[in-house]
Order: C-alpha cells, then structure tokens, then sequence
C-alpha cells in the first residue's frame, strides 16, 4: 500500500472554530402521500429502463402501498451537515473522527462538502452537542418528514420533477466519482421547498425503523446497533433510481459508509 505523504501541522483559525446557527427550512403542518403509487410506478416502467426488473422482482413493494401521512410543522437542514461543521464537533469535544478523514481533519477543499463514514450513533451526538449550545432540541428527521421536505405536496419522483436530470444532483450518471459541496446543485435540484441535496451526494440517516408501510407518525425507534434504520436520498456512487424522493434503504445504527451522512431537524 502507498504511503500516506505526510501533512503539515493543521492551523486552526478563529473562524473555523465560529458555530453557526444550523440553516433550517420551516415544513408546514399538512397532509402529504408517501411512497410510490401505482400512477408513479406506470410512469416509471414506461419512461425508466431499469424500472421493469424492479418490478418484475418486486423491489418496488418496499415503497408501497402509497398512503397520506399527516405531519405537524417542523424544520429540517437546508443542507447536509458538513465537514467544517462536524469538524467543530469534533474539535470541541474531542469525539472520535470520521474514518474517511485524514488524522483529525477532511480532505483538502472539501469544508463545504457532506461529512460521511459516521454512524447513526455519531449523527445522534452530534444533534446533542448542537441541541445543548442553541438550547433548542435538534435531531434527526423522521423518513416521513424526510420525504416530505424532499418532494413537497405534489407526490414528485424527484425533488425538482418526474423527470430525472443529472444536471440537478449527484449521482453516478453525473460522473464526480465523489461527494460534492452541498450548495452545487442549488437552487435547480432544490425541493419545492427550497431544500438542497436530497437526491444523490449521500445518503442520509433518519430515526425511522425500517419497516413496511403504512408508516404511523411518532414510531422512530432508538438506535442500538441491531435494528436497521432507514436511510434516504441516494449518493454519488449509485444510479438515479435510488435518488428518488420514495426509495429506501436500510442500515444498522452502527454502519458506516463513504456515501452516508445525515442532516438536522427539529420539532416546532
């Protein structure tokens, strides 16, 4: 294996060390469907290629059957949380770094970019740390108060539309082989609601179980390690088809990945 070069000492300047207010998007109190629809689906195995083998192997039940989902109002992250700001974290309570940093700092360039390889465990504490400096509790979302803030009252496939766009978000077919800042595809790839990134960059952990639907308001679960969880959004390294604003996935408490990050939310 390739030695790593050595880096010279990390600087640390005042601003970095500055906490900033998280930049939070207000959600309405409303009703909104969840999940993929027989319409959607239609539509699906008639424009998308790929979508008839997922039918045929019925990889689309996880997102069915569709159904309406009442939510109170709640804020969620305008952005993934960052490098630079979960390096603040880090550097302030000496907890444990991402595995994907080098020594005790990101890659160069990259301050802007969605912190990954940290746990659901890890993004739990880092909502501690943040709900105790603001005195206002912050945590993770709901997969329901995720899905909706990524494709608003409108049921869209995608955050911006039906149609998928690789000018709009970051996935495999935009080729970047890597994560990218959380504000490069704003505002085009944007929800209706003036949310970035929920389609591709990573994906991101939420406080859900992963079971089957309906989902019922006010079931998340506690992390322990052993139950999955779901995970939404997509990443830089799989294609469009798991960037859609219903698709799930799952992963352990414990997990740790490359393509995983997470993002705030708190109640109002």
């Amino acid at each position: 294996m390739e030695k790593l070069k050595e880096k010279s000492p990390i600087t640390v300047s005042s601003n970095l060390l500055k906490f900033k207010f998280p930049e939070m998007v207000l959600v309405p109190e409303g009703e909104f469907l969840m999940g993929t629809g027989d319409e959607q689906l239609q539509f699906l195995l008639w424009r998308e290629e790929w979508a008839t083998e997922w039918y045929e192997q019925d990889m689309f039940l996880t997102e069915q059957p569709q159904h309406k989902v009442n939510l109170p109002k709640y804020e969620i992250g305008r952005y993934p949380v960052t490098n630079s700001e979960y390096h603040l974290f880090v550097w302030s309570t000496g907890y444990r770094v991402p595995r994907e940093w080098i020594g005790f700092h990101y890659s160069e360039g990259e301050a802007s970019n969605p912190v990954v390889a940290v746990s659901q465990n890890d993004a739990q504490a880092y909502c501690k740390w943040v709900s105790e400096k603001i005195g206002s509790t912050y945590r993770l979302p709901t997969e329901a108060e995720w899905e909706h803030a990524a494709r608003g009252n409108d049921c869209r496939i995608y955050p911006w539309g039906d149609e998928f766009d690789p000018w709009r978000c970051n996935t495999v077919e935009s080729g970047k082989r890597g994560t990218t800042p959380v504000s490069e595809y704003s505002p085009s790839g944007d929800s209706p609601l003036g949310v970035s990134d929920m389609a591709g960059n990573v994906w991101e952990w939420t406080s859900s179980l992963l079971k089957p639907y309906p989902f019922i308001v006010g079931e998340d679960g506690k992390a322990n390690g052993v139950d999955v969880y779901v995970v939404r959004g997509g990443s830089w390294y799989y294609s469009h088809k798991l960037a859609r604003c219903a698709a799930r996935e799952g992963a352990r408490a414990t997990f740790l990945s490359p393509n995983l990050g997470f993002r705030l939310a708190r109640s109002i």
